[in-house]
């Protein structure tokens, strides 16, 4: 009995580390699993490795907001997995100045690599300042656990 219970606590342990693992310390998160990469005023944005396993097999990806300036929080696309669409959600206020193509026609790249090729759109920030109300990765971190 003794020996069952120290394998499952190695086991949560492990969980845990993993899913702490899966998340970079040199990006920015909001509360709605969005993960935000700033070089300069350009800001790359993604949804999380804890979104996209929440979300399951992604199917569609859809950005028709190219071009646009959004405010933070407004709605830029949505994401289409297997059992559900969500809305994607501005985590800054910008231009929305690129969408990653690669996601029309392998989606499943947001499941794969969600923080490399997966990546979303890239937006040219208005306001700097809204950086400050992102999270950091051990804030992130405490929110998913």
């Amino acid at each position: 009995m003794q020996r069952q219970l120290i394998l499952i606590f190695i086991l949560l342990l492990l969980d845990k580390y993993k899913l702490t693992m899966s998340i970079p310390s040199n990006l920015l998160y909001t509360k709605d699993h969005e993960w935000v990469s700033i070089n300069d005023n350009i800001a790359t944005i993604g949804i999380t490795s804890f979104a996209q396993g929440e979300l399951g097999d992604i199917v569609y990806v859809e950005v028709e907001t190219e071009g646009e300036t959004l405010n933070s929080e407004e709605v830029f696309g949505s994401i289409e997995a297997v059992k559900t669409v969500s809305d994607l959600f501005m985590p800054l206020s910008g231009e929305v100045i690129e969408f990653n193509e690669e996601l029309e026609t392998q989606p499943e790249l947001v499941n794969s690599d969600p923080y490399e090729a997966g990546w979303i759109i890239k937006i040219q920030m208005n306001n700097s300042d809204e950086v400050e109300k992102l999270l950091n990765a051990d804030d992130y971190n405490d929110l998913i656990n």
